[in-house]
């Protein structure tokens, strides 16, 4: 097995066709169709069922899936670390919730850039579930995550609960009955709270599952929606969103996770974690 026929594999699962994987990895279809055949007799089983409407994974492909993408990931870490240029002596992978790169995620990668120009530093964004296997894998060093969970050898730091208010791009907007509300999905506490604070409201036209997709929104269309404090507060300096201060406020937790190995060769951390532990 080699890292050549894994990333051929999930280059045709990722586009559903032997004739697009080619496309994408720029061979011919003969030399993809090689490496797939290789790989499945190198295992003893069939990965993929190949049809004129396109292939789809046997049970057996279904099973490696999950570890062609650890061992591929896990191998382009390795190169990225071995490859280091001169002047940089380690790494640090870290990944982070989409919605909070705006805040404690930039803060967080800042405070490595800015504090250690030694260190080279590799962001990547995740769904809850992604970076939790990201970071049992080994893929990540470090993550931002709604989730507390932890797997093994990992330390869990608590920050500040982010803070969800309520703006709008007009001061006397309505709390209940504003037509031009945004819902903006928090996770399943914020909906059960909102739920409980807004049961007669009715239902939102427009709803997003992204905040900075909701922000962008507002300021191109107008409107009012919930929003992360950190997201929202440069717009409301510069008067273009404000704060409806009678609604309610809710919070939602965050942490940073670390894999417990990592951190043993970083004295930078722990005073990290101080630093962002502090209350806006």
């Amino acid at each position: 097995m080699n890292i050549t026929s894994l990333r051929t594999f999930l280059a045709i699962v990722d586009t559903g066709s032997l004739v697009r994987a080619s496309q994408q990895l720029n061979v011919t279809q003969s030399t993809v169709t090689a490496r797939l055949r290789t790989l499945e007799e190198e295992l003893g089983q069939q990965l993929l069922n190949r049809q004129k409407s396109g292939a789809t994974l046997t049970p057996a492909g279904t099973k490696l899936l999950r570890y062609a993408r650890i061992i591929t990931g896990l191998w382009r870490q390795a190169r990225y670390e071995t490859g280091l240029p001169a002047g940089l002596s380690s790494v640090c992978t870290f990944g982070c919730d989409r919605e909070l790169w705006h805040g404690p995620g930039r803060a967080f990668f800042d405070g490595v850039v800015s504090g250690h120009p030694e260190m080279a530093v590799s962001v990547q964004q995740g769904s809850a579930r992604d970076l939790e296997e990201w970071l049992a894998s080994g893929l990540v060093d470090v993550i931002l995550t709604y989730d507390s969970v932890a797997r093994g050898p990992q330390t869990v730091h608590a920050l500040p609960p982010e803070e969800l208010v309520l703006y709008s791009d007009r001061p006397g907007s309505s709390i209940k009955a504003d037509p031009q509300y945004v819902f903006v999905d928090h996770g399943e506490d914020y909906r059960r709270s909102h739920g409980e604070s807004y049961h007669d409201a009715g239902i939102a036209r427009i709803s997003f599952d992204s905040s900075w997709w909701a922000l962008q929104f507002l300021l191109d269309r107008g409107g009012s929606a919930y929003l992360p404090r950190a997201l929202a507060s440069p717009h409301v300096a510069e008067g273009r969103l404000h704060e409806l201060t009678e609604a309610p406020v809710y919070t939602r937790k965050k942490y940073l996770i670390v894999n417990d190995t990592a951190a043993l060769s970083w004295d930078w951390f722990a005073p990290l974690v101080a630093q962002l532990s502090q209350p806006a």
